[in-house]
């Protein structure tokens, strides 16, 4: 029967049919299957291949996060099993654990590699191989002059790909080898910003040893990935309570849920896509001003503030102009971003810091007068970025190359889905057929 509900030998596992699941849920029975095509729900077909079962404690963990509704139309309400990041009462996770603790214990290179495998390895380091960092390189070195940091980490991971000809094996060893090569490819194939001395990194920001240096601008066995980034954003020379910041913000940048990039390469991992082809298409959602590129507007509206010596003007300013006031409220935070709380708590130790971490709270403060919103982390990695001299660009440039060990995370995930699954119906408004058959128009 297809109604009949259904259990394993040892009845622990207790199977509804079509109509009871629709039941639990509140919603009919057509919707039930619609659940199944957006992954929010797995189906099996009964042993006499007359209608489907659905795990019952699968379909009431759906109801509770609020399945007892239809489901927006044509793939609206699509949601995606993760294990990846949990965002819970204005705190954010990484497998369970909360990223501000991770980033205050852990560098950026061992937080990312734990996500990927679940086992914590201290110190470990990415290395980019010599053909693909070449190939990198060489690209990176033809791009017109006034090419920007995206525009550079879009061709670089373009041609690491080309220089990888195992690249189409998504065996998790195998991405997970690829994820640890590119990385570091995307860092080290930006050009050097600072001097020689400046290059020099300077002692590891949570051991403070101070022989912690490398000698050579293409050192890149021993210094932590942060390290090398820095002298590829600033001509400053770092200091430790610099270096821990950028690591901090490196790790708390790694995932923040299925945001708008995290999207785009689960979609791209969902058709099979190689890892450099994930990460290319995280690449093109965040070129934007609403993603990745936001921590530049604030950026450079800290830069007005200090000029102008005043937040009020520099709001009012926004205000009357009817935009948003740059780094100031995030969509799934009522209070603070847990990951500026963090990043402004580390920036406290930078002495440079100073005058943007206060222009940042002066602006957050104006703004509390009239409006809820509180600090995002772009404000404070705007602050990072201002303190350090460096382009309103790069601060994308951070959030593109932590968020780049995110994609790889949730491609290893997609990976194991059934492929293809996320594939939304268009919903059709242009005029009904028949329609006359489009005339050429004639030439002038």
């Amino acid at each position: 029967m297809a109604d009949q509900k259904t259990q394993g030998d040892d009845g622990a596992e207790q199977r509804l049919s079509t109509r009871e699941a629709a039941e639990r849920l509140g919603v009919k029975p057509e919707t039930v299957y619609a659940y199944v095509s957006r992954g929010q729900l797995t189906s099996r077909r009964n042993p006499g291949g007359r209608g489907s079962t659905f795990d019952a404690a699968e379909v009431d963990a759906l109801a509770r996060r609020g399945g007892r509704r239809e489901p927006a139309a044509h793939g609206g309400d699509l949601a995606i099993r993760t294990g990846i990041t949990l965002i819970d009462q204005d705190r954010c996770y990484f497998r369970g654990v909360d990223t501000s603790e991770l980033a205050a214990r852990y560098g950026y290179e061992e937080v990312a590699d734990w996500l990927w495998t679940g086992v914590l390895r201290p110190g470990v380091r990415f290395t980019a191989p010599e053909d693909a960092l070449a190939a990198a390189r060489r690209a990176v070195g033809a791009l017109p002059a006034h090419s920007g940091p995206m525009d550079r980490l879009r061709v670089a991971v373009v041609a690491a790909a080309s220089a990888d000809p195992l690249r189409f094996d998504l065996s998790e060893d195998a991405v997970l080898g690829t994820a640890r090569a590119l990385i570091p490819v995307l860092v080290d194939a930006l050009p050097h910003l600072g001097t020689p001395d400046a290059r020099t990194s300077a002692p590891d920001a949570r051991t403070s040893a101070p022989d912690a240096r490398t000698s050579a601008p293409d050192a890149r066995t021993s210094a932590p990935l942060p390290h090398r980034l820095w002298s590829r954003l600033t001509m400053e020379r770092p200091d430790a309570p610099s270096l821990r910041a950028l690591d901090a913000a490196l790790t708390l940048l790694i995932d923040h849920d299925l945001a708008a990039s995290t999207l785009a390469a689960r979609v791209a991992a969902s058709a099979r896509a190689h890892p450099y082809a994930v990460v290319s298409a995280g690449f093109g959602a965040l070129d934007g001003p609403l993603h990745g590129a936001a921590s530049g507007l604030a950026h450079r509206m800290l830069l007005e503030v200090l000029e102008r010596g005043s937040a009020a003007a520099v709001v009012a300013d926004h205000l009357r102009a009817g935009r948003r006031v740059p780094g100031l409220g995030h969509r799934v935070y009522q209070g603070e971003d847990p990951r500026a709380r963090a990043l402004f708590r580390l920036l406290e130790d930078v002495p440079q810091a100073g005058p943007a971490l206060g222009a940042a709270r002066e602006v957050a403060a104006t703004a509390a007068r009239h409006t809820t919103l509180h600090a995002n982390v772009d404000l404070a990695l705007a602050v990072l970025t201002v303190s350090a001299g460096m382009t309103p660009e790069a601060g994308e440039t951070v959030f593109a190359v932590a968020r780049t060990a995110g994609w790889i995370a949730h491609a290893l995930e997609e990976y194991e889905e059934r492929p293809l699954r996320m594939r939304p119906s268009g919903h059709y408004q242009g005029p009904r057929p028949p329609q006359p058959m489009p005339m050429p128009m004639p030439m002038p």
